[in-house]
């Protein structure tokens, strides 16, 4: 049971989670290439090291340092493994980069440790060479796969910008021994295999990315129809969940095709049983957006918004916390500054960003208190506050930095276990 990999839950107490440090390759975005690379604005790393540091410390507090699990880390340890797809690798990133042949020598000579950081930052810093892009978006472990009760999906990014996340996130669930029991028991789906998942007849492709996938429970999935994630993709992955038993109801959230919402967990997150953070445009009110429902079984239904369909068939107390309090302008302020993007730690404890007060406001009339993320870990270093005693509280992190790169707590954490 020390590997087990299984989430059911939104909400669930974290177990284990994938992270990953904001790295170097970040400080080599230029304005220039920032759209490009899919970010939204040039940071300055070494703050943007400590505010996520911050981040992953309050993890560690309440899950252990064990079950924080670092990219750089699971990828290492990867390398260790198994030095015959360690060459498969190599070339494919080869391939994926237009490299010349001749750099695969280079790169299989380099030990794990360095061969580790170059892969990820797309740095060689001993011969001071860039060999690749930088792949910033990488600190957004959420989208690289999802873990759905006992299955693990390997996703398939929409932009070219974050195929190498892709592609070592692949490497990794394949690799690293932690995932071989899911492997050998056939339960990693992976929807970069084109055999298993083509594009369609009208050459729509597969792409999906883990912000857009919610469970709610062990027989709801959700997974949004958005900027990152296209019909086909659902209906391909919910034909495998089907067939395999894995689930009993896949949920498609229709969502407007948005730089502003591009994952439904841009504007909708869980945090106790009975509330969910909301941008009250589209969640409430329908904007742009409605709710199809399929069983199993073949039955249909459909929903006008995301809340009826959260009433009528999660929660009928289901109460609905609104980002920016509900009003304008800021209401789209804070959904843009990631009010709506938390992350549970367990039922009624959730990470936050610190810079939306009126979402702050919403909190507080909801029965929240609001604890910043520094003045708790002192509080825990002194001994006058244990993890175990907080209760009903929004924990609000450091965020000048990390929330220019658009995507809050939930956006940076892949849970691979929850119970």
């Amino acid at each position: 049971m020390a590997n087990r990999i299984h989430v059911a839950s939104e909400i669930a107490p974290l177990k284990r989670v994938i992270v990953h440090r904001p790295d170097e390759g970040i400080a080599r975005v230029s304005p220039k290439r920032a759209e490009e690379l899919l970010f939204d604005d040039i940071v300055y790393l070494p703050q943007m090291q400590r505010e996520h540091d911050v981040f992953t410390d309050v993890l560690r507090h309440f899950i252990g340092q064990e079950n924080v699990l670092e990219t750089r880390q699971l990828l290492f340890e990867a390398l260790e493994a198994d030095e015959g797809d360690k060459l498969f690798m190599i070339e494919n990133i080869i391939a994926l980069e237009e490299l010349p042949r001749s750099y695969e020598k280079l790169l299989l000579e380099l030990d794990n440790a360095t061969l580790t950081e170059t892969l990820i930052t797309g740095e060689l810093k001993q011969e001071d060479t860039i060999l690749f892009d930088p792949i910033p978006n990488f600190i957004f472990t959420r989208d690289i796969a999802v873990t759905i009760n006992d299955h693990v999906v390997i996703t398939k990014a929409a932009k070219e910008a974050r195929f190498r996340e892709n592609f070592l996130t692949r490497y990794i669930f394949w690799v690293h021994p932690m995932f071989q029991e899911p492997k050998e028991q056939g339960r990693l789906i992976n929807l970069n295999h084109v055999e298993q998942f083509p594009p369609s007849r009208r050459r729509e492709m597969v792409s999906l990315e883990g912000g857009d996938v919610m469970m709610l429970n062990e027989d709801y999935l959700l997974i949004g129809c958005s900027e990152r994630t296209t019909a086909h993709a659902i209906r391909s992955l919910k034909k495998v969940l089907f067939e395999r038993g894995v689930v009993k109801n896949i949920v498609q959230i229709n969502i407007p095709t948005d730089r502003s919402y591009m994952h439904i967990d841009t504007i909708f997150t869980q945090i106790h049983h009975h509330h969910t953070v909301a941008f009250k445009p589209i969640v409430i009110d329908g904007l742009g957006s409605y709710v199809e429902v399929q069983s199993a079984d073949g039955e249909e239904r459909y929903y006008h918004t995301i809340r009826d369909f959260l009433l009528a068939e999660i929660n009928p107390e289901m109460e609905f916390i609104l980002s920016g309090n509900g009003t304008s302008p800021y209401q789209e302020r804070e959904q843009w500054t990631d009010g709506c993007n938390l992350v549970a730690i367990k039922p009624g404890v959730a990470l936050t960003y610190d810079r939306n007060p009126y979402t702050e406001k919403a909190f507080r009339q909801a029965g929240y208190q609001i604890l910043h993320a520094e003045k708790m870990l002192q509080s825990f270093k002194d001994g006058s506050l244990h993890p175990d005693e907080v209760e009903n509280t929004i924990i609000t992190l450091p965020s000048n930095e990390l929330s220019r790169a658009r995507g809050g707590s939930h956006c940076m954490t892949c849970p691979v276990e929850r119970g």
